[in-house]
Formats: structure tokens, C-alpha cells, sequence
């Protein structure tokens, strides 16, 4: 109920844009900015795909040219951008404390994607080759079209996303029946409590975020939260561990050490954030 409404609003518009032909438009238009962070203006669509979902995004970084500009890319798809489930429970959940609490979170998310761009860029070697694409004419989308390609999206997400919420609810559930979540608790509790000022009970739903994004930020919502924990506990979900499929779908497209590189680079960067996120809230 929460999630739906604005997983239609993303897809409606991100198809109308494609019909368009206004992406091609954008990455020219982005090529410069983009170029700072070591990729070039067609990275642009990637990172758009992955408001959306971060699996179809990885696969369209395909569109980039060199190994370099495909590991920055989805090491900052994975690590600074929402998926549109994640984003509508950050509306959702932090929105019902105040919209300035979810600028907050947006507005840091958006600050580690420059930033980490900045630093992949001048760490990571290699080339970013200069962008050479044909501008389509502006069209009058189909309205059919539109609707066909935003009818598939929506069902899709929904086919893959009920029966990992509901496998991941039954196994949460038997995992704290059983007492595993508290030993975990008290084992993470310096960095859970001690960096990020969470309570212990949040760890459960880092952990289920390796599962679905969204559903560990909705599990935020019982724990009594206060705005600025609210604030610090989507932003840290965010940017740590992505979750399984795009997991996966990393590894496939760029190789397991690309991948261990990518999770190194995640979780220093979401105990640097949390924690001074922690101490500015």
C-alpha cells in the first residue's frame, strides 16, 4: 500500500521520457558533471534505471564503454541510490516525521554519490572515453505504448517482490522465535548503538536488507525510532549491503573481485556516514 503509488509515478515517468527522447538529451547535457566522477553522460541512464530497480540497472551499464566506468557506476548504483520500494518507504516512514527529514536523507544520499564519484575517479585507473551518441527528434509518445511498458514494470516488480517479502517475513520471524537476532544484536551492538546510535533491535532489519531493501527500512517503523535515528537508519540501509538479486547481478556482470572491492568500498563508506550522521543529529 505504501510502496505501490510511487513505483507507478517512477515508471509513468520514466517511460514517458524514454518515448520521448529526452534521455539522450540528458546525457549530453550531463556529460561534463559526469565525466568529474569518471564516467561519461550516457552513465546517466544506469543511475536513472536504478531509482527504479538496481538489477536492470547494473545490466545497463553495459552501455559504458570501459571496465573502469562500469565498476564506478554500479559500485555508486548500489551504494547511493534508492531503489523505488526503498524510496517509497523513506516517504512513507521518515515522510510522516516531517518532508524536511527526507530531503535530509536524499540530500546525503545524493552528497555520497558525488563525493564517492569524486574519489573513484581520481582511485580507480583507467579511461572515461568522451561521449559520441545521435540525438533522436523529440517524439510524441504512444499513450498504449506507455501504458503497456508501465503495466509490465509494475507486475514485474510485484512477481518478484511478494514472495521475497513473504519468504523473508516467515524467516525473520522463526530467526527471532529462536533467539538468533539477539545474539547477533549483542555482537554488532558498538557499531549498531555505538557509531550509528540505533538500538540493538535494528540490526534485524540490516540483516533482512540483504533480502529487500524496503521491506528493512519498513522494519524501522516498530522500534520507536526517533526522527534523526529515522534519518540515520534509511540512510545507512541504503548504502550498505545491496540486496541479494542486485548482489548477484553484480557479480555476473563484473566478477566477485569487482565485487569485494565494491562491498569494501560500501561498508567503510556507511560507517564514515552513519556515524557522522549520528553525531550532526
Amino acid at each position: 500500500g505504501i510502496v505501490l503509488p510511487y513505483i507507478l509515478i517512477f515508471y509513468l515517468v520514466l517511460g514517458l521520457m524514454e518515448d520521448i527522447g529526452y534521455l539522450p538529451r540528458l546525457a549530453v547535457l550531463l556529460d561534463s558533471i559526469m565525466h568529474r566522477l569518471g564516467m561519461h553522460g550516457y552513465a546517466i541512464i544506469p543511475s536513472m534505471l536504478g531509482m527504479g530497480c538496481a538489477v536492470p540497472a547494473l545490466m545497463a551499464t553495459r552501455i559504458l564503454e570501459s571496465k573502469r566506468e562500469r565498476f564506478i557506476a554500479a559500485t555508486l548504483i548500489c551504494i547511493a541510490i534508492p531503489c523505488a520500494a526503498a524510496q517509497a518507504m523513506i516517504f512513507g516512514l521518515v515522510g510522516a516525521e516531517g518532508w524536511q527529514y527526507v530531503l535530509i536523507v536524499f540530500g546525503v544520499l545524493f552528497l555520497v554519490w558525488l563525493v564517492m564519484g569524486f574519489i573513484l575517479n581520481r582511485a580507480v585507473k583507467g579511461f572515461s572515453p568522451e561521449l559520441l551518441i545521435e540525438i533522436p527528434p523529440y517524439r510524441l509518445p504512444s499513450l498504449r505504448g506507455v501504458a503497456t511498458k508501465l503495466w509490465w514494470r509494475v507486475w514485474s516488480f510485484i512477481k518478484e517482490a511478494l514472495p521475497i517479502i513473504t519468504g523473508a517475513i516467515f524467516v525473520v520471524s522463526v530467526l527471532y522465535s529462536l533467539g538468533v537476532f539477539d545474539a547477533i544484536a549483542n555482537f554488532t551492538a558498538p557499531l549498531v548503538s555505538g557509531i550509528f546510535g540505533l538500538p540493538k533491535g535494528a540490526v534485524v532489519a540490516i540483516i533482512v536488507g540483504f533480502m529487500r531493501k524496503d521491506i528493512a527500512i519498513g522494519m524501522l517503523a516498530p522500534l520507536g525510532l526517533t526522527a534523526g535515528q529515522l534519518v540515520v537508519g534509511s540512510v545507512v540501509l541504503t548504502m550498505f549491503f545491496p540486496c541479494i538479486a542486485a548482489f548477484v547481478m553484480f557479480a555476473k556482470e563484473l566478477g566477485f573481485k569487482k565485487l569485494m572491492a565494491a562491498l569494501g568500498i560500501m561498508i567503510v563508506a556507511t560507517i564514515v556516514v552513519g556515524g557522522l550522521l549520528n553525531l550532526v543529529l
